[in-house]
C-alpha cells in the first residue's frame, strides 16, 4: 500500500505552496517550484525556484538542510526533475541526500519528466506520496503546463473600465478611470507574469512603459510584448528607447520584415518576430501563441487593447481575467474594453468562473478563470 498523507502533510506542503508561489513570473521558462525538508516534526531545510529558473528548489533546500536532509521527508510541489539539463537532476539529488520519504504535489507533464523523477525516487526505495495540494500545485504552474502540454503560454487579460465596461470617453480620455490603489495594484499583478502584452493601438495611443514598478520587486524585468502587423510601433516611443535596458519583443507579419522600419527597431534593441500566419487576427493570435512558447515564455498578461481582447477571446486563448471596476458610468459612447466579436449565440460566449473579489479604494478587482 502506498504511504497515505496526514494532516501534517497538507500542513508541510501548505508551507511548499506559499515558498513556490515567491518567484512566481520569475522563474520561467521553468515552472515555480517550493520545497521543504522536515525531520522529526522540524523544518531543516527549505527552498523555492529562483530567478531565472535556477536554482531548483530541492537545491536550494538540500543545501540549506546539509546533513539533516538524511532521512527526512521532503515536500515538494512539482515531481522532481529526471533529466539532465543546465543542472543534475533533482531526483537523483534526493537520492543522493539520503531522504526517507517524498511528498509530491502533482505531477509535470513536461515528456522528459512525466513521471519518471517519482519513478527513480521508488526505485531508490525512497516513499512516495503523491496528490497533496495538487489543486493549487496545478494552479501555481497553470502556464508552465500550458506550454509543455498545448505549446501556449497562460494568457491573462486584464483591464480597467467603468462599470459598463468602458475604457475611455468618446474623445479618448481615460486618465484615469480607476483610482490610484487600484493602479498600484496592477504592478503587483504584472509581478505575476513573465510578459506584458499590448497590441500596436494601445502602444501608439498610450505610449506606455509596461514595467512592473513595485516597491520591493527584484525579479527580472517584464518582457514587453507588442503585436504590430503593419509595423507602425515608433522609434521615438518608450519602449523602443528603453529596449536595450528591457526586453522589448514585437511580433508582426513576415511580410514586413522588409519593411524599414524593422531595421530601425532591431537597431534600437528590439527584437522583430515575423510570423507567416498573420494574414487575419484568428491566425496570427493563435500563432503568437505558439511564438511566445517557444520562447519560454509561460504566462503573460494582455492589457490591451480592445482589438486584441476580442482576438484572444475568440480564440479561446484567455484563461484569467483580472477585471478592475470603477464605481462610475461613462456611456454607449465611449470605448469599450473589448472589441465586438461577431457571436451569433448566446451559447458561443466565452465563460469564467469567479475566483476571488478584492477591494482597492473603490474600486474592484474581480478575478475570474476560465
Amino acid at each position: 500500500m502506498p504511504p497515505r498523507a496526514s494532516v501534517a502533510d497538507q500542513e508541510f506542503m501548505d508551507v511548499a505552496l506559499g515558498l513556490a508561489a515567491r518567484n512566481l513570473g520569475d522563474t520561467w521558462p521553468n515552472p515555480t517550484v517550493g520545497c521543504v525538508l522536515v525531520k522529526d516534526g522540524r523544518v531543516v531545510g527549505r527552498g523555492w525556484t529562483q530567478s531565472g529558473g535556477r536554482p531548483h528548489a530541492e537545491t536550494e533546500a538540500l543545501a540549506r538542510a546539509g546533513q539533516a536532509a538524511r532521512g527526512a521527508t521532503v515536500y515538494v510541489t512539482l515531481e522532481p526533475c529526471s533529466h539532465h539539463g543546465k543542472t543534475p537532476p533533482c531526483a537523483d539529488a534526493l537520492v543522493a541526500a539520503g531522504v526517507a520519504r517524498v511528498v509530491s504535489a502533482t505531477t509535470d507533464p513536461d515528456a522528459r519528466v512525466n513521471g519518471r523523477g517519482l519513478a527513480r525516487l521508488r526505485e531508490a526505495g525512497i516513499e512516495v506520496t503523491e496528490g497533496v495540494g495538487k489543486a493549487a500545485a496545478d494552479r501555481l504552474n497553470a502556464g508552465f503546463f500550458l506550454k509543455a502540454v498545448h505549446g501556449r503560454p497562460l494568457f491573462a487579460l486584464k483591464t480597467a473600465t467603468s462599470l459598463d465596461g468602458r475604457i475611455a470617453l468618446a474623445s479618448g480620455e481615460s486618465r484615469w478611470i480607476t483610482g490610484e490603489s487600484a493602479r498600484r495594484a496592477v504592478h503587483a499583478l504584472r509581478a505575476r507574469y513573465d510578459a506584458i502584452l499590448v497590441g500596436s493601438e494601445t502602444a501608439l495611443t498610450d505610449d506606455p512603459l509596461l514595467t512592473c514598478r513595485l516597491d520591493g520587486y527584484g525579479g527580472r524585468a517584464k518582457v514587453r510584448v507588442v503585436l504590430d502587423r503593419r509595423l507602425r510601433l515608433a522609434p521615438n516611443s518608450e519602449l523602443v528607447k528603453t529596449a536595450r535596458e528591457i526586453p522589448t519583443w514585437v511580433i508582426t507579419s513576415a511580410q514586413s520584415l522588409a519593411l524599414p522600419r524593422s531595421a530601425e527597431l532591431t537597431g534600437n534593441g528590439v527584437d522583430v518576430t515575423g510570423l507567416k500566419d498573420a494574414s487575419d487576427h484568428a491566425t496570427f493570435t493563435v500563432a503568437v501563441g505558439r511564438a511566445l512558447a517557444g520562447t519560454g515564455l509561460t504566462r503573460v498578461m494582455i492589457e490591451g487593447g480592445g482589438q486584441v481582447a476580442a482576438a484572444f477571446l475568440r480564440a479561446g486563448l484567455i484563461d484569467e481575467l483580472a477585471w478592475f471596476k470603477a464605481p462610475s458610468v461613462i456611456g454607449g459612447d465611449g470605448r469599450a474594453s473589448i472589441y465586438p466579436m461577431g457571436l451569433m449565440n448566446l451559447a458561443d460566449m466565452p465563460r469564467f468562473k469567479a475566483r476571488e473579489s478584492l477591494k482597492f479604494g473603490e474600486d474592484t478587482l474581480d478575478i475570474l478563470a476560465r
